[in-house]
């Protein structure tokens, strides 16, 4: 594979993800595309990177994409995102109008561990009521991810990453070696597939949004493009979650950090009329 090659590979990634792949990421795509090459009847990376540069194939781009997408999740991951917004529910709850639905959307939702860790969290805190419509928005650029997500079905090493005991027991139905989420749960969660780069207006506004280790990939231009689109499908009392390593400062002022809340932020005040 030349540097040109390379360079293409890259290009692809980038235009229709906003991941970025560096020069010493290379072994990414030696040890991920394996499958795409065999798929599509190619010999080399070399290969690939001259299809790519000889004829726009949108089945072959998205492949790649889904290749180097890295999908890694867990149930309740980091915690304190979960332990906040439990906290804040109650308030958010009061503050809908009559009749609306309290929405969440959880962005590069992965395997669905994340959108089924709100769901449970909010089905503990908030008890059966009637009167309180929830929907879950879980999206992803993969339509492979996706399709597993659906299933709602995870092995005996998943559950055991991140889900208390009692939660398992309570939400979930063994069936043979894998777990499958209650027809409850299943039921709060919608599954699309969505690229945060593309117009995001037709899903609505939101009370909470987790986006969180997916701003790592993007250089500062696209992290500033994805936290402002963002912003914008936010409600004003709303919560935008981030990773642990991520930041808003510096790159937008329509988000300010929660107090007190590590990966949190919420509307600027200055800008929530923007």
């Amino acid at each position: 594979m030349t540097n040109d090659d390379f360079a293409e590979i890259a290009g692809v990634v980038r235009r229709r993800s906003g991941i970025v792949l560096t020069g010493d990421k290379a072994y990414l795509l030696e040890t991920r595309l394996g499958p795409v090459l065999a798929k599509f009847g190619l010999a080399s990376l070399g290969a690939l990177g001259q299809r790519l540069k000889q004829r726009p194939d949108d089945v072959l781009e998205r492949a790649v994409v889904e290749a180097l997408t890295t999908h890694e999740s867990s149930f309740f991951r980091d915690g304190k995102p979960f332990e906040h917004l439990a906290r804040i529910l109650p308030k958010l709850v009061s503050a809908r109008a009559p009749g609306a639905a309290l929405r969440i959307w959880s962005a590069a939702c992965s395997t669905g561990q994340e959108p089924f860790s709100i769901a449970m969290l909010i089905a503990d805190t908030l008890g059966p009521r009637p009167e309180c419509r929830v929907e879950i928005l879980a999206t992803d650029i993969s339509a492979e991810i996706l399709t597993r997500a659906r299933q709602g079905v995870f092995t005996q090493f998943e559950v055991q990453r991140g889900l208390p005991i009692r939660s398992l027991v309570k939400h979930f139905k063994q069936e043979g070696a894998k777990w499958r989420v209650s027809p409850e749960l299943a039921a709060m969660v919608r599954f699309e597939e969505r690229n945060l780069l593309n117009d995001l207006s037709a899903i609505g506004k939101f009370d909470a949004i987790f986006c969180r280790n997916v701003l790592i990939y993007f250089d500062a231009p696209t992290k500033t493009r994805v936290l402002d689109a963002l912003s914008r499908r936010l409600m004003p009392e709303g919560v935008l979650y981030l990773g642990g390593a991520e930041t808003v400062l510096g790159l937008t002022d329509r988000l300010v950090p929660v107090s007190g809340e590590r990966g949190a932020y919420g509307i600027s005040t200055q800008r929530a009329a923007a």
